[in-house]
């Protein structure tokens, strides 16, 4: 008997020892699990400030671009960084991948197989290291695109009460502010932009998403209408002396599309509010915008972007069917994604615009606004107001949703004074743009100018510095002088003056402020459009060229004037200018001569007149020498802020060594490009190249074939600019 209830005894205790080691088992911290990324992934394209991750093999190509050393810009591939850096190999593995802050620049090198490239300056860097958690931090698993390879946010399944309030919303009006109140609280929790949480923070709940689930086969979508102030005639306003014609104040004719639409949305408002409420006896505009979430299928549906190069704003209409039919708002929860940009509008306060059309353009704020989807990883935008001198309403980090934004807006009030545009744009590029303002860094600087008719003082030179400064401006200018009244305007062509030469892009017309709601759309299309946001700089106006010149005496003088004119043929090509592209010019033979430098001639006309006077010099060929002296005379003296271009050209092999000057070009920012003629030696050619070689060196059996590679060099030049960043 003793012995059966011993048995028992031991029995028992063994099964809780093993029970108990399970459980602790189940309880130890789970396995960390490390998100694979593509070899072609930039830092900057992934939202996590801080992440762990594991590249795959073959990452060490030339096509997957790294610039810096140690600290590198966040346009660089991150597993090529860290195979640069010597924390990976090019069989891949696990790397801990650090967001800081831009840097004034980034130096090139050659390490661990891997050549990084310079760059002036950046906006945002990142640091590599060894793929180990820091303690107490824990890492996401899944990462965060910028992009389209945006992945889903995990959330709690909604709560059948929650779908049924969602669902009842429509009908009432109480419980759609209930609704309202929700999905306020839950976009407050899940703006803060994701960072790594200690350890113990790990059990805070997933804020739960306000979108209803719905059939869409028995639910029809109402929108959401925000109804404008309601209209109001102002008396005469004040002109400006000698410059502004006065403008009839009175009422102005709609046009018949937009009447449709707000009749049709007025209709929709009042079914939304309920039965037997009454809306008011004065007429309102509802703005008629909606959002949609960046990852929808349908995102641009809505859009009318009517930017074609030769046809106006106004000419391809308004679609009042994609009004009348929108897509359901669906909430972002931290702003558009896809349209991470830090944006500035220049609001026109002046006299020459009235009340009511002050009016008009607030209301034309708080539509972009809302449309924009404004959010601490969307959009941020803040209003500067001009008048004889600007002041900011307000700045980048007053206001992170679009319906405080909105609020804002409709509480400001006019300056007045005259138009002074270059002014207002001179403060914005010292002033506004500041890490204290709530510049991000990680976001393109866009400016939108709002223009009344024409600006009081000239723009160009303001325009011009803004530009180089890395921001991006746009234009809308509303009521355009009459061809009676361009005499009064200071500056003719401003607009072409101040953005960039892009088909007009950069530019939009808009042929009254009663049709400025039809803008609303094609402006934040382009807005968005980052790739497109290049610090208003393109291929033809961004560079310095420096041209070197092989003078030797095989050359002969007869085909130095035929290398002459290629050189006058690729130059024509460019936008020639102090603040567009420079061109300089070095010859050489056993010696070198600087022929003229970058800040020599300004104009288009001049360069080309110099190239027609360089003189035949005859000699040796020392081409190693003269990249080395073309690197320290040109390209030592060339602006931070251009891109850094040399052509060589060459009818033989050098008496001395080429690849170890020309990789010191390479590692100081210059892109270069070789032609060889003749008797030149393909491998020296490659040499002098950037890499990949075979876009970057050409050759030709005889001089007179050279201009076949005119249109061929400079497409190559602006294919390259256009996939290279620019800040």
């Amino acid at each position: 008997m003793k012995a059966t209830a011993i048995a028992t005894f031991f029995g028992v205790f063994l099964t809780c020892t093993y029970t108990a080691k399970e459980a602790t088992k189940k309880t130890k911290k789970a396995k960390l699990y490390v998100p694979q990324i593509d070899c072609d992934v930039k830092a900057g394209k992934i939202i996590n400030p801080e992440f762990i991750a594991k590249c795959p093999p073959g990452c060490q190509d030339v096509k997957y671009r790294v610039y810096g050393t140690d600290i590198y810009a966040s346009f660089s591939s991150v597993c090529n960084a860290a195979i640069h850096s010597g924390i990976i190999d090019n069989t891949g593995g696990k790397i801990l991948v650090q967001k800081v802050a831009g840097h004034s620049g980034y130096r090139g090198s050659f390490s661990n197989g891997v050549r990084s490239l310079s760059l002036p300056r950046w906006r945002e860097s990142f640091l590599v290291s060894e793929g180990k958690p820091r303690k107490g931090v824990t890492y996401p698993s899944t990462l965060e695109y910028s992009s389209s390879k945006s992945t889903a946010v995990k959330s709690e399944p909604k709560k059948p009460e929650q779908d049924l309030k969602g669902m009842k919303s429509a009908d009432t009006a109480n419980t759609s502010e209930k609704a309202s109140d929700q999905g306020d609280t839950a976009r407050k929790e899940h703006q803060t932009t994701p960072v790594p949480t200690p350890a113990t923070q790990m059990a805070t709940t997933t804020p739960t998403p306000t979108t209803t689930t719905t059939d869409p086969s028995t639910t029809v979508p109402q929108p959401t209408t925000t109804p404008a102030a309601a209209r109001t005639t102002a008396a005469p306003a004040k002109t400006r002396p000698g410059l502004h014609r006065a403008r009839d104040m009175g009422s102005s004719s709609v046009h018949p599309a937009y009447a449709s639409v707000v009749a049709a949305a007025a209709r929709q408002v009042q079914a939304a509010e309920g039965r037997g409420q009454n809306t008011g006896a004065q007429r309102q505009e509802p703005a008629a915008t909606f959002q949609r979430a960046a990852s929808s299928p349908a995102h641009l549906a809505m859009e009318i972007d009517s930017w074609k190069p030769g046809l106006s704003l106004f000419d391809t209409g308004f679609s009042t069917k994609e009004e009348l039919n929108p897509k359901p708002l669906e909430h972002i929860s931290q702003g558009n994604q896809n349209c991470k940009v830090d944006l500035s509008f220049l609001m026109d306060g002046s006299w020459s615009i009235g009340k009511r059309r002050f009016q008009l353009q607030k209301r034309f704020l708080g539509n972009v606004a809302q449309a924009l989807g404004i959010g601490s990883a969307g959009p941020l935008m803040g209003i500067v107001q001009y008048g004889d001198d600007p002041s900011t309403e307000f700045n980048l980090k007053t206001y992170a949703n679009s319906k405080d934004l909105r609020n804002a807006i409709e509480k400001i009030q006019q300056k007045g004074g005259l138009s002074n545009v270059g002014k207002a744009l001179s403060f914005v590029n010292k002033n506004f743009f500041l890490d204290a303002n709530g510049n991000r860094g990680g976001a393109p600087n866009v400016v939108v100018v709002m223009v009344d008719g024409w600006p009081t003082d000239r723009v160009e030179e303001a325009s011009r510095l803004a530009r180089e400064s890395g921001i991006n401006i746009f234009f809308v200018t509303v009521e355009a002088a009459a061809q009676s009244e361009k005499q009064n305007v200071i500056e003719p062509n401003f607009v072409d003056k101040a953005v960039c030469r892009t088909n007009g892009f950069y530019a939009l017309s808009v042929p009254s402020w009663f049709s400025l709601h039809k803008a609303v759309q094609p402006l934040v299309k382009r807005v968005c459009d980052t790739e497109r946001l290049a610090c208003s700089k393109t291929c033809l106006n961004a560079a310095d060229i420096g041209f070197v010149i092989d003078g030797s005496s095989s050359v002969g003088t007869g085909n130095f004037r035929t290398v002459l004119q290629f050189v006058a043929n690729i130059s024509k090509e460019f936008e020639i200018s102090d603040t567009d592209t420079r061109i300089g010019a070095v010859q050489y033979t056993y010696e070198q001569r600087l022929e003229f430098s970058f800040d020599k001639y300004s104009t288009k006309q001049d360069v080309l007149n110099a190239i027609k006077r360089i003189s035949y010099w005859s000699g040796g060929t020392s081409t190693g020498a003269a990249i080395s002296y073309a690197s320290e005379q040109l390209f030592g003296k060339s602006k931070p802020n251009k891109r850094k271009i040399m052509i060589l050209i060459t009818d033989g092999r050098s008496y001395d060594d080429v690849s170890v000057p020309a990789m010191a070009a390479h590692q100081n920012g210059v892109i270069a490009y070789s032609i060889g003629v003749a008797w030149a030696a393909p491998d020296e050619l490659e040499a002098i190249a950037s890499d990949p070689a075979k876009e970057h060196s050409f050759f030709v059996d005889e001089f007179d074939n050279l201009y076949r590679y005119v249109n061929q060099l400079i497409q190559n030049i602006c294919t390259e600019f256009n996939s290279q960043p620019r800040n």
